[in-house]
């Protein structure tokens, strides 16, 4: 499988990125471990997760994520060889922010619950104004000098943040966000699109985008709001796209599936990475089955024609 470069770092990356949100949440340790086993067995090699991951279920604290990935590695078998980490910091709880101190801490917590030496990629889980860049920078440069990251990158930055610290980090001789973590999917286009895929082509960034099947709407599972009964836990992110642009997108992703025998999820991923900017899309499921069927898309190659229809489909209002 051809892998794509991550920025300037030395990591490099399978098409498809899975997203370890779900870990310890919407699938218990056994189908984790199931997972992540077929996930790395395909071929497949980042898994992107965070300290906060999974918070918002109750009961949870956070770090049940990167805990049950922890546990995955332990086992051995070539596991850790195999797999590129991804976490973040920042975004919620006692280590909310980007202070230095912050940054530190939560990356001995997250080398903890993962049990390695190493964190391939340290995201910025979201920008923290408060905080001067550089000293940020400064804390994510001192855990590299340590060994304990590879790489750094940015979630949730607008273009201006990001141009800011991608300046600060070459006057200064810091290290510089190699990634940007953006919300980016057929449905959800404008803030991409308008600032952010510039910059990251324009300054050579891998690009991972989370809500790659806009929470589940493209998959073709909610067609009607009567369909949102399926799912108490995506009805309320999907609701939004059941407009005449939701219909339509979906729409198209049917015909082009159609001409594939494929799915719309395949056809969904399959533009994602047509589009040059793009280094993997971050999908995430709950089955093998799911899974397999979500990494299907690697294989799958739009024509120009098929691609031109989907972007008219989903083009921003």
């Amino acid at each position: 499988m051809r892998l794509r470069p991550l920025g300037r770092s030395p990591l490099a990356v399978a098409p498809i990125a899975f997203g370890g949100n779900v870990f310890g949440w919407s699938a218990d340790a056994a189908t984790s471990f199931a997972l992540l086993d077929a996930f790395s067995e395909a071929g497949f090699n980042l898994v992107d997760t965070a300290d906060m991951y999974s918070s918002w279920a109750p009961g949870h604290a956070g770090g049940e994520s990167e805990s049950l990935i922890g546990q995955w590695l332990a086992q051995g078998g070539g596991r850790r060889e195999r797999l590129l980490i991804a976490t973040k910091v920042g975004k919620w709880g006692p280590r909310r922010g980007l202070a230095p101190d912050n940054i530190r801490a939560a990356a001995e917590e997250s080398l903890r619950r993962l049990r390695v030496e190493t964190i391939d990629l340290y995201q910025a889980h979201e920008d923290d104004p408060s905080v001067p860049l550089e000293d940020s920078l400064g804390a994510f440069a001192r855990l590299i000098e340590q060994g304990k990251v590879r790489a750094i990158g940015a979630s949730n930055y607008s273009a201006a943040r990001l141009a800011q610290a991608l300046d600060l980090a070459e006057r200064h001789g810091l290290p510089r966000y190699e990634t940007l973590q953006p919300d980016y999917n057929l449905a959800d286009r404008a803030g991409y699109e308008a600032g952010l895929e510039p910059l990251a082509r324009q300054r050579g960034l891998g690009v991972l985008n989370y809500y790659a099947l806009a929470g589940g709407f493209l998959t073709g599972k909610y067609r009607s709001r009567a369909d949102l009964d399926k799912s108490r836990v995506r009805a309320g992110k999907v609701e939004r796209y059941l407009d005449p642009r939701g219909l339509r997108i979906l729409a198209a992703l049917d015909q082009v599936a159609a001409g594939h025998a494929a799915t719309p999820a395949q056809i969904a991923l399959a533009w994602l990475l047509a589009r040059p900017s793009i280094s993997a899309p971050i999908a995430s499921a709950t089955s093998v089955a799911q899974l397999r069927e979500l990494l299907a898309a690697a294989q799958l190659r739009l024509s120009a024609e098929e691609i031109a229809a989907l972007d008219a489909a989903g083009a921003p209002a």
